[in-house]
């Protein structure tokens, strides 16, 4: 073997094609290219996904679906088993915002019934599910507006 005569693998490497040098190359005129429409013109091969080519896309044509509260944005939900790191026996919102149990892009919170509570609490201005009410009265709390 001599440094002369390597060569790669027959079928390993293509000749580049060379368009638009006249019809007897068989890709003359319009370069394997077809007539007009985007992927003729320069730059434009490539379209947007959900394009239809002008058509209403599918996504447009297809109606809205269900509702978007705005008001979650603004509740953050607190678990019952968490209202056990509270320290003292009174739970208000700036009680929760202290212990970081709330964002501080919330506005109001809500108490969800998940896991058991150990002590007795009284919750002032907090919204409650019917489960999270009765499990705080259960353990001897109560509710005040």
């Amino acid at each position: 073997m001599r440094l002369n005569t390597l060569k790669p693998a027959d079928g390993a490497r293509e000749d580049r094609k060379r368009v638009g040098r006249g019809i007897g190359s068989g890709l003359g005129k319009t370069c394997g290219r077809g007539h007009k429409g985007s992927f003729a013109r320069s730059g434009k091969g490539k379209i947007k996904a959900g394009f239809e080519g002008g058509q209403m896309p599918m996504q447009m044509r297809l109606p809205k679906v269900g509702f978007r509260s705005k008001l979650k944005l603004d509740t953050a939900e607190v678990m019952l088993y968490k209202l056990d790191l509270i320290k003292g026996d009174t739970v208000d919102f700036a009680a929760l915002r202290a212990a970081k149990l709330v964002p501080s892009t919330a506005k109001q919170a809500k108490i969800v019934k998940k896991g058991e509570l150990t002590k007795k609490l009284v919750v002032k201005g907090l919204l409650a599910t019917a489960g999270a009410k009765a499990a705080i009265e259960a353990a001897g709390g109560k509710f005040e507006e």
